[in-house]
């Protein structure tokens, strides 16, 4: 049965993404604006669910390391084996403002999260912990960065709203019901599927012997990506780019800047010192991801090689620290 039903997960991720990326990508032209803010808001937010709602119910119950190591641990998943994998099955063509702005963004959270966990050096105190005002702080910048995506919205509509002939074709191709039922559809897909693959994989790996640490740095931890995974790779072989891309850098800020910033309110945070490994190494993979996209703007199948080895290293590294 645990068989069975992993493979109806992994139907329900892969249609389920087919279906998101179509209705995504329709709604996007329905509204005017571009695939790429798309990605940065619905794609990214909506696929950030699971690691959303863990990262939260963690915080509920005083569980602070799984808090932040699942949000540090999916966004080096997502810029590492994500983009790797979709970079090499179609490499990606990257906007300048992905450039310019949305990863210097995510670049602003991670060194904005070094140093408000960083107590001990700083003021002096006996612990290193994310305070509820600290995620008031990750909050303000969040909401900071949706005024600016709201404003590019606006800017993109009022720019495609100048030409008539656009207009009207946009609006007889709209058809709004079946693009949200897609989307919504898509998505709970995405999400449910997810669930059943991680839930019967953890199950089909106890019954193989294999140890609770090495199943939770492994399968549940990439399972809370699969979505961003499922999602950006349809989207690549689908030639949109701005969708995949936007998609994972969207999900690395909503974690960071929201999901840290929602749980820390909710109960603040202890803060375990491997964890500033990882942020670290989040930092200069995010730096990678800046200087490769910056190379004839697209991300090449050579750079998602690199991309991908990264992310191995990373995972025999924490496997063997424990």
């Amino acid at each position: 049965m645990m068989y069975l039903l992993l493979l109806v997960g992994f139907a329900l991720l892969i249609k389920g993404a087919d279906y998101f990326v179509q209705g995504a990508s329709n709604i996007a032209t329905s509204l005017r604006v571009s695939p790429l803010l798309i990605g940065l808001t619905i794609v990214a937010f909506g696929t950030s669910a699971p690691e959303a709602t863990v990262s939260i119910l963690a915080a509920l119950q005083g569980s602070a390391d799984v808090t932040l190591g699942n949000v540090l641990g999916s966004n080096i998943f997502n810029i590492t084996l994500i983009v790797g994998v979709t970079a090499f099955l179609s490499p990606l063509m990257v906007e300048s403002s992905i450039i310019r702005k949305e990863i210097p963004f995510t670049m602003l959270g991670s060194v904005v999260l070094l140093v408000l966990i960083s107590d001990v050096v700083l003021d002096g105190s006996s612990d290193n912990i994310i305070t509820r005002s600290d995620g008031l702080v990750f909050l303000l910048i969040f909401s900071v960065f949706m005024y600016y995506i709201f404003e590019v919205a606006r800017n993109d509509r009022s720019n495609a709203a100048t030409s008539d002939i656009e207009d009207n074709k946009a609006s007889s191709k709209t058809n709004w019901g079946k693009d949200i039922i897609f989307t919504i559809g898509g998505l709970l897909a995405i999400i449910f599927g997810g669930n059943l693959v991680v839930t019967n994989a953890v199950e089909i790996a106890y019954s193989f012997g294999m140890s609770e640490t090495l199943v939770g740095l492994t399968i549940v931890a990439v399972g809370t990506s699969l979505p961003e995974l499922v999602t950006s790779v349809t989207a690549a072989l689908k030639k949109e780019s701005e969708i995949a891309l936007g998609n994972l850098v969207g999900s690395n800020i909503f974690n960071i800047l929201f999901v840290v910033g929602a749980s820390s309110v909710i109960s603040p945070l202890p803060v375990n010192n491997d964890i500033f490994t990882d942020l670290l190494i989040l930092i200069i993979i995010t730096l990678a991801l800046f200087i490769f996209s910056r190379s004839n703007y697209r991300i090449s199948r050579v750079e998602g090689i690199i991309l991908v080895a990264a992310y191995i290293v990373y995972l025999v590294y924490i496997i063997v620290r424990g």
